[in-house]
């Protein structure tokens, strides 16, 4: 499981590298990886055309055709479309009272330090757009997996697993490879990783009953994007009914064939870093199968100084932006 950091790195390896002496820039980033799991496993790439991203997808292959001797074979190519994934620009602004941070010394770090649920919000309005992002009702957000994937006979459509369900309380595990020539994040060009802090100094605030008091103001910057590149190395498990999940599995969706399903659709590829992603109902469900481990293919392992449940030797993320009134689909 385990890439090149410098050809397949995250938002954490970037930073590191632009401030392989640390600091504030790097703390965010540690942070961020904290709080939001998604950030372990995608890789980020810089756009190539400022803020926007040029892809050439490739939707179809040459198949080759056999030759006899003093006979031709008809000319080929493959057959690609270009797609422009954006970036959106999320913003927050901190304020913290300023003869607290007198009194606590006013340094960088203690700033931070109480500042996270800042940093925390970010990262989790980021998993809510990276799974459902639709800029064609929210164009200033980027286009997530979801809307990518939520028509079973579009051309992505084998990649879009059942899970039986005819309710309305449903939800998905989705399956994706990253690497920069599959599935990755994007910021812009030119800029450090898409993620910035700025001190803006002390500043006169006003509370709730009109009354006024000084103020230390942080901006908070995290400019980011997505692009799938190759759709074949995302699968999304949907349709999968929270009601009917049992611990023994006896009823509901058999979540450890369709994880099997996933597995052996997307091509093999050493050079991908795969994860698993869904919310806490389904982590849940999962992590009490640990126990069963001569019947399922779960283990619990260490990941990133954290315990994991592990599939097949695939990390499962918990992302509580997934959520469990998803649309059906048919």
């Amino acid at each position: 499981m385990s890439t090149n950091t410098y050809t397949n790195p995250t938002l954490l390896d970037i930073v590191q590298r632009q401030n392989p002496q640390g600091g504030i820039d790097v703390q965010v980033a540690e942070m961020m990886s904290k709080t939001n799991e998604i950030i372990d496993e995608m890789t980020m790439v810089e756009c190539n055309d400022g803020t926007t991203h040029l892809s050439t997808i490739r939707t179809g292959l040459p198949a080759g055709a056999w030759r006899k001797l003093n006979y031709g074979v008809p000319s080929e190519k493959s057959q690609t479309i270009q797609v422009r994934d954006g970036v959106g620009m999320l913003e927050s602004y901190g304020e913290i009272d300023a003869k607290l941070a007198k009194i606590n010394g006013n340094s960088a770090g203690w700033r931070l330090t109480e500042e996270s649920a800042f940093i925390e919000g970010l990262g989790q309005t980021m998993a809510a757009t990276l799974m459902y992002g639709d800029t064609d009702t929210n164009p200033e957000r980027f286009l997530g997996i979801a809307p990518r994937y939520d028509l079973t006979t579009a051309g992505n459509g084998d990649n879009i697993i059942l899970g039986g369900s005819a309710d309305t309380d449903n939800t998905s595990i989705y399956l994706v490879g990253w690497s920069p020539s599959t599935v990755f994040g994007l910021f812009p060009k030119g800029s450090p990783a898409g993620l910035r802090m700025t001190d803006l100094g002390e500043d006169t605030a006003v509370d709730s009953n009109g009354l006024k008091h000084q103020v230390l103001r942080t901006h908070f910057e995290w400019d980011l994007g997505f692009c799938v590149k190759d759709w074949r190395y995302i699968v999304r498990i949907c349709n999968i009914e929270k009601s009917a999940l049992l611990k023994d599995a006896a009823s509901g969706a058999d979540l450890v064939d369709l994880m099997d399903q996933a597995l052996e659709i997307v091509p093999r590829n050493s050079g991908v870093r795969w994860a698993f992603y869904c919310n806490r109902t389904i982590s849940s469900f999962l992590r009490r199968q640990v126990s069963n481990k001569a019947k399922y293919q779960l283990t619990l392992e260490n990941f990133g100084g954290r315990p994991v449940t592990m599939f097949s030797g695939v990390p499962v993320r918990r992302v509580d932006a997934i959520v469990n009134n998803e649309a059906l689909i048919a």
